[in-house]
C-alpha cells in the first residue's frame, strides 16, 4: 500500500510502500499528530521512515495493493 506524506516547505512528497494495512497506518498517523511523537512508519523493504509533525502538510493512505497488471515479479 501507497502512502503519501506531504512535507511543508518541501515541493516534493515522501512516498512510503508499507505492508501494514490502511487502519493500521491511520491509527499510527493519528497517534503522532494528537502528540505522541513523530510519525514512522515502515516500509516494504524493512527501511523505516522518521517524518517530524510540524513538517506534516497532508498523509495520503492508499487502497492496499490489488493484482497488478503487467510484467513483474508477484
Amino acid at each position: 500500500m501507497e502512502v503519501r506524506i506531504g512535507v511543508k516547505q518541501v515541493s516534493r512528497e515522501v512516498v512510503v510502500e508499507s505492508t501494514q494495512t490502511p487502519q493500521e497506518v491511520q491509527d499510527i498517523v493519528t497517534a503522532a499528530l494528537a502528540g505522541e511523537g513523530p510519525l514512522s512508519l515502515s516500509d516494504d523493504k524493512g527501511r523505516l521512515v522518521v517524518v517530524p509533525v510540524e513538517a506534516i502538510g497532508y498523509v495520503e493512505i492508499g487502497v492496499e495493493d490489488a493484482g497488478r497488471v503487467g510484467f513483474g515479479s508477484y
